[in-house]
């Protein structure tokens, strides 16, 4: 996988304002640290591996903590959220709801936009690699593919965005296979394993019997490898 693209998309999403700048005084250690765990434990739950991430992830929330700002809190565990949507695990992000009274508007909106729940005025709030799918889910295209719709660029944005959109119920057979291809490119076992899942259970409906023989060939074979590594 790219762990270069993932720094991009951390970077562009829940940790930007952890990063800081060239111009400014020195970045405390607490951010620096919330920053490092929240990708390192991005990365160890979308490889599959969840005891590292559910360590880093705690780490990076104590933290967060560390400053007492529920926006800093609320960061990481979004970032947690999106990776957990990634891999097709819907729903609320529901670690925010204790922060939401304190939560500034890109927290917000973020988490309304992980959820395919975006309010008018959210959009420019959001990260500007999921911005055009916000618009597009305030104000769809009639008889549009949703799939034009995803961002271009790192696969994070484009996996976070192709669950969104199965989310608010615009899973069309086309995003299912563009997230597919992106966690298949990164080697993102988790939620490749999901999405091929997701693509089965259509083929399957529509009565695709070749695509569903080689939807479930992949299964197989990436079910086999992760039998063998344990």
């Amino acid at each position: 996988m790219s762990h270069r693209l993932l720094r991009l998309f951390m970077g562009a999403t829940t940790v930007a304002v952890l990063a800081g700048c060239g111009s400014s005084p020195p970045v405390p250690d607490w951010q620096i640290n919330a920053r490092d765990a929240t990708q390192r434990g991005t990365v160890a739950y979308l490889e599959g591996r969840s005891r590292v991430a559910d360590a880093e992830f705690a780490r990076a929330r104590r933290e967060a903590t560390r400053s007492a700002r529920a926006d800093a809190v609320a960061r990481v565990e979004l970032a947690r959220c999106a990776a957990q949507l990634a891999s097709l695990v819907l729903g609320p992000c529901a670690a925010v709801a204790p922060l939401q009274a304190d939560m500034g508007l890109p927290q917000q909106a973020y988490q309304r936009y992980l959820a395919g729940q975006l309010l008018p005025g959210d959009v420019p709030a959001l990260p500007e690699a999921q911005q055009s799918v916000g618009r597009a889910l305030l104000t769809p295209a009639p008889g549009a593919d949703p799939v034009g719709w995803l961002p271009q660029g790192d696969a994070l944005s484009r996996l976070v965005a192709a669950a969104v959109l199965v989310q608010a119920g615009h899973g069309s057979p086309a995003v299912v296979a563009a997230g597919v291809l992106a966690a298949s490119d990164q080697g993102w076992t988790r939620p490749l394993l999901a999405w091929l899942g997701w693509q089965l259970r259509q083929a399957k409906a529509a009565g695709d019997a070749a695509l569903a023989r080689q939807v479930q060939a992949r299964i197989d074979l990436l079910t086999s490898s992760e039998k063998q590594t344990k």
